[in-house]
């Protein structure tokens, strides 16, 4: 990996990812709504990663790290630990680069998301998670089985896979003042953050995270790592306990600000863009919305991105909620 700095991860391995992902992750669309652009009073383009192969922007990130194991590395196979779309990013790489994928998930993730995993050919072992923790167990499964440990966020190459949806996004749409982005260990908004401060360096990224899970928020404020235990929160995909070592530092380093919002105006935001933009969003697919919503940045008259983070939405599970 090309460093930035002090840092393991720069805007060369972002632009390395984008020409390693052409031709096999979907160059995503990015949407506009003058109802949104109404409410907001700015002029705002929703980089929607919904549209991503396996439903999610994690097929970025999941497909550059394994194209970059050595051989023997993908001979013996390769573990991580997700509540789902990393999971199911991952089993569809392996697939495509005949990779074994073995996956440990939390006994309660969202069934489609199970069932996707599994789809795509996965190994998936479930735990219990208030008895440990899954990188606890992923580590002892990859030691007892050989296996190179590929995990959702804290990883050089998968935060360069995630940087190229803001890279597409900014070379689409020209410069941005503002980019809202989801935050749960920090994978999509660090790289989205570098590409940003190359392409556009007068655009302000902000990350959106669960007011149940804010330990990013709380890291990002006091300068010292902060953890949240298992948070309760509708955004299963954001709930990490903590950011990574690789991701803390780059957070610190190119965003601007952290914000939270409540599960009850994620949902709203969900359904919002739901039912106006007839885009099916999952609740952490919208975190960056109900920031933009909730109004946690003064963008009125601003140029505004925002990252739709991915649209595996556990639909009946939903329903339930609304």
């Amino acid at each position: 990996m090309s460093a930035d700095g002090d840092l393991p991860v720069g805007y060369a391995d972002v632009a390395a990812a984008a020409a390693r992902l052409a031709g096999v992750a979907h160059r995503t669309p990015v949407m506009t709504s003058r109802s949104v652009d109404a409410r907001v009073g700015a002029e705002v383009f929703f980089k929607c990663e919904s549209f991503q192969r396996a439903g999610a922007f994690k097929f970025r990130g999941a497909y550059n790290a394994l194209a970059r194991l050595d051989e023997a590395a993908r001979r013996r196979g390769v573990l991580t630990f997700s509540s789902g779309n990393h999971a199911q990013a991952l089993a569809l790489a392996g697939r495509l680069l005949g990779v074994r994928i073995v996956v440990v998930m939390p006994a309660d993730a969202p069934a489609v998301k199970l069932a996707a995993t599994r789809g795509y050919g996965a190994e998936v072992l479930t735990y219990d998670k208030d008895a440990t923790t899954r990188e606890a167990l992923g580590a002892r499964i990859a030691a007892e089985q050989g296996l190179a440990i590929v995990p959702p966020f804290d990883h050089p190459d998968v935060v360069a896979g995630q940087g190229t949806a803001a890279k597409e996004l900014l070379e689409e749409v020209g410069p941005l003042d503002w980019l809202f982005v989801p935050c749960g260990g920090g994978g999509l908004i660090s790289g989205c953050a570098l590409a940003a401060a190359a392409l556009a360096p007068g655009c302000r990224v902000i990350g959106i995270e669960p007011a149940a899970g804010d330990d990013a928020t709380r890291s990002f404020h006091t300068g010292t790592l902060q953890t949240c235990r298992n948070p309760e929160t509708v955004a299963d995909g954001a709930r990490t306990s903590s950011l990574g070592k690789i991701t803390f530092p780059l957070v610190l380093r190119y965003v601007h600000d952290m914000a939270t919002v409540t599960d009850p105006e994620l949902l709203r935001a969900m359904l919002y863009l739901w039912e106006r933009m007839k885009i099916v969003v999952e609740p952490t697919g919208a975190l960056g919305a109900a920031g933009l919503f909730e109004g946690k940045a003064e963008v009125r008259g601003a140029r505004v991105g925002v990252v739709v983070s991915g649209g595996n939405a556990d639909v009946a599970a939903i329903c339930r909620l609304l």
